[in-house]
């Protein structure tokens, strides 16, 4: 049976085995002239200077794997979702052949609006920062070379692929395409998950099977969105605790939000110092040069060298709060703006100050406060479609494994409130009663 989209260049390399890149772990990835056209641009090879999971290198040594491939992956996994959701007579009524190469398009530059340290940046809520999808538009202004190779290779305008990163408009087949790049069972959530824990050298994202939950891709009920079949519902059983356990013991590892948490609050204390619009242009070497030389003479210094200084410093936890830790604590901070925890632990050190709990006199940044943020992490609201009695059932109630983690969003275990503390203060915090007391009158005495 002809397939709909084999005449797209991108598949006809992948069947002919040839034109490929080869990305970790073993994947090879179509490399046609007008794929190579786009990374090859200078909007593009930006990406090879920034990690993908930026300071869990500092615990993580194998983390250095870069946003250029990653978005080599998703864009791989585009053409596979594509490819079997060609099959599907609803989804070809939809998708055309231009719209599935702007989808493929759009995978390979889902990404192109990140800079260095972009998602801790992002949670500092700073007034004017647009977020990342939306900077996407500065490298796709129509005199960038990005965009006249869009138009020149794929006759493909760039509003129509930041249609798709930044919602503009509104049609079943944008929601369609959103749904593939950002949803449930995305292509970005399916490449970073398998890719993270590959580099990170842990197992816990490579044990879903990818494949059969690629075979199982169908339309939602209304065709705006995606569903997966009964078949792939143990793999996406899977790739939702892959996914649980991933944030767990690698994105909110304690020792990763330490590092994470001294960075964040250093840029907080430094930002109006920079262009952030130049900044944000610039590699990730360039952008810790930059913070280092900022934070010179300043209280911050002791975070930035901390973090990215010759000797490795890192601010220990001193307390620990979730729902089955101390859940008053919890709840005072969980979700709240950062400003607001910045104002929490300026009045907590001034608090242990005045009750001379620590032997030394605090500055302000001797004490941070890491919390989940206020924005929830997208949920696992998957239809999961049954061929013999022609209905769609969420994976939810389906399935024991989600029902459980949907009771309460996974947020909610996984993201914790910590204190962490300068080294030399950590045990007298630690061994002190009033701590949790001076903590508690600080959450509670701070202005929203």
């Amino acid at each position: 049976m002809h397939h709909p989209f084999s005449d797209i260049p991108e598949f006809a390399s992948l069947d002919a085995n040839r034109g490929i890149i080869r990305i970790p772990n073993e994947q090879d990835v179509p490399f046609t002239p007008r794929v190579r056209a786009l990374v090859d641009t200078a909007e593009f090879q930006r990406l090879r200077h920034i990690s993908q999971l930026g300071l869990a290198t500092q615990i993580y040594p194998g983390a250095n794997h870069t946003r250029f491939e990653h978005a080599l992956g998703v864009f791989n996994n585009a053409i596979r979702y594509v490819w079997q959701l060609g099959r599907d007579p609803r989804f070809c009524a939809v998708i055309d052949h231009h719209r599935a190469e702007v989808l493929l398009v759009s995978s390979l530059l889902h990404d192109l609006g990140h800079w260095p340290f972009c998602h801790p940046i992002e949670d500092l809520s700073l007034p004017n920062l647009p977020p990342h999808e939306a900077y996407a538009a500065e490298y796709l202004r129509p005199e960038r070379e990005l965009a006249q190779v869009l138009k020149s290779e794929w006759n493909i305008e760039a509003d129509e692929v930041l249609d798709v990163l930044v919602a503009k408009t509104d049609s079943p087949e944008l929601r369609l395409m959103r749904s593939i790049l950002s949803g449930p069972i995305d292509i970005d959530k399916m490449d970073y998950l398998e890719r993270d824990s590959l580099h990170c050298g842990v197992p816990y994202g490579r044990h879903f099977d990818k494949s059969r939950l690629i075979q199982s891709l169908v339309l939602n009920e209304s065709g705006d969105g995606l569903a997966i079949t009964q078949k792939g519902k143990t793999a996406a059983e899977l790739m939702v605790f892959a996914r649980y356990v991933m944030f767990s013991e690698v994105y909110w590892h304690h020792a990763v939000r330490s590092a994470t948490s001294m960075f964040a609050r250093s840029f907080f204390e430094l930002h109006n110092q920079f262009d952030l619009g130049t900044l944000f242009e610039s590699s990730e070497t360039e952008t810790i040069r930059l913070l280092r030389q900022q934070a010179t003479g300043t209280d911050s210094q002791q975070l930035v060298e901390g973090v990215f200084g010759p000797k490795r410093q890192l601010y220990k936890r001193s307390g620990e709060y979730s729902h089955y830790q101390q859940n008053d604590l919890y709840e005072l901070l969980a979700g709240r703006p950062y400003d607001f925890l910045v104002r929490c632990s300026r009045r907590l050190t001034e608090e242990l100050n005045r009750r001379r709990i620590v032997n030394r006199k605090l500055s302000s940044v001797d004490i941070l406060i890491d919390a989940p943020p206020p924005h929830r992490e997208v949920e696992f609201k998957v239809p999961i479609y049954f061929p013999k009695d022609g209905v769609y059932r969420l994976l939810s109630d389906v399935s024991p494994v989600i029902e459980s983690l949907a009771k309460r969003q996974f947020d909610d275990y996984v993201k914790r409130v910590r204190i962490f503390a300068s080294p030399d203060i950590r045990h007298q915090l630690l061994d002190s009663p009033e701590f949790e007391s001076a903590l508690r009158e600080a959450a509670e005495t701070t202005a929203p």
